[in-house]
């Protein structure tokens, strides 16, 4: 800013003073301004604030089954980091791993790699969601061992009933527990043909009142102890019928195993690589060619690839057979009909909030001291 003086009704000599004082006075405090910007140990004030305010906001890690490019954790993130009130952090799988269950990898060794997400910190993990959880909360990836709550979501299909076995995303908010933090775990009923991609941001808005609830009473020593809670969210989010505490339901979709044929399956390069597709068929027009051959070559043309053949490569045995199946799970009509399930009531356009333990079973303590919280938490979120 330049600081002048209006000379209309000034005699000129006054004038010239005046400007001369003024114009040292400017000089000096420059002066002093440049010192105390090289001073070391006096940062600026704005930068203390900065750095105060951003201390100060509540840790949240992110983590997900999907992948980090999912649009549920991409809509989550977005959501928690726009509120301004959060220390946001991600750490989540780097490919899909929603059907990785509670694994672990050992002892192999994982490659974690920076990602870009607009005012996160964020990695990428090569392994699965307790992978993400257990080595964010070790302190050997950021500089805190401990944030205020683990999110983890938002999942791409029901993690309901029997099927949170298998659920990566609720392996994340169960590694979380184990390690003493509050977690939530948040997942879309996902319906091909039916759902869309801009459902995930409104099942992020359906949820956040319950986070800013979950925030503010772990802060004040509230929040029910040694339990998660899995948030199941329906299929047309914005039309929900509100929330409902539920409990966890034998729920389970029908395994369905179906035969393959490498050859003849249109879906084959899905759960085989091209490669091991044309490895198979080479085998199969070169009788007099041994699988081995038939890979040797392959390898040859693509340099470090691995190419598996019908034949076990290496051996003779020409009465080996191999096989390949794909796993699908199918619909059936459930018998159990207590609209207090999880499935029923998210069947039934319901939010499902379903409070979880270690415990195979969640006791009646746990499970009234949850539901009183729920219960509190949604009733706060309406005022």
């Amino acid at each position: 800013m330049t600081t002048s003086v209006k000379n209309n009704f000034m005699p000129p000599g006054l004038v010239s003073n005046l400007e001369e004082v003024l114009m040292r006075r400017k000089g000096g405090e420059e002066d002093k301004r440049r010192d105390e910007s090289v001073e070391p140990s006096s940062p600026s004030n704005e930068n203390k604030e900065d750095d105060t305010e951003e201390c100060s906001n509540p840790i949240i890690l992110v983590t997900n089954g999907d992948g980090i490019e999912s649009s549920g954790l991409i809509c989550l993130v977005e959501a928690l980091v726009s509120n301004g009130r959060y220390n946001v952090h991600v750490c989540a799988p780097q490919s899909d791993k929603s059907l990785s269950g509670h694994s672990v990898t050992t002892p192999e060794t994982i490659a974690v790699t920076s990602a870009e997400i607009n005012g996160a910190t964020a990695f990428e993990v090569c392994g699965t969601p307790a992978d993400c959880v257990s080595l964010a909360l070790s302190g050997a990836l950021f500089s805190w061992s401990k944030p205020l709550l683990v999110i983890s979501g938002v999942n791409k299909g029901s993690s309901c009933g029997n099927h949170m076995l298998y659920s990566g995303v609720i392996a994340g908010a169960r590694e979380a527990l184990i390690s003493g933090v509050a977690s939530l775990s948040i997942s879309l009923n996902w319906k091909k043909d039916e759902s869309k991609e801009s459902d995930f941001k409104d099942a992020v808005t359906v949820c956040l009142p319950l986070i800013h609830a979950a925030v503010r009473d772990i802060e004040k020593n509230m929040f029910p102890k040694s339990c998660s809670l899995k948030i199941e969210i329906p299929t047309s989010p914005s039309t929900n019928k509100g929330f409902k505490i539920t409990k966890q339901s034998m729920w389970r979709c029908t395994p369905s195993w179906q035969a393959v044929s490498a050859t003849r399956h249109p879906s084959a390069s899905h759960f085989m690589g091209n490669q091991q597709s044309l490895g198979i068929q080479l085998a199969q027009l070169s009788r007099d060619a041994s699988a081995a051959g038939a890979a040797r070559r392959i390898t040859t043309q693509r340099k470090n690839v691995e190419i598996e053949s019908v034949g076990v490569a290496g051996k003779n045995d020409s009465k080996a057979v191999k096989k390949f199946f794909r796993l699908e799970f199918v619909d059936k009509e459930q018998e159990d009909i207590d609209e207090d399930l999880d499935f029923r009531a998210l069947e039934s356009g319901f939010v499902a909030v379903t409070p979880l333990t270690l415990n195979s079973k969640i006791d009646s303590d746990s499970q009234t001291a949850a539901s009183d919280w729920i219960s509190s938490a949604l009733e706060g979120s309406e005022q």
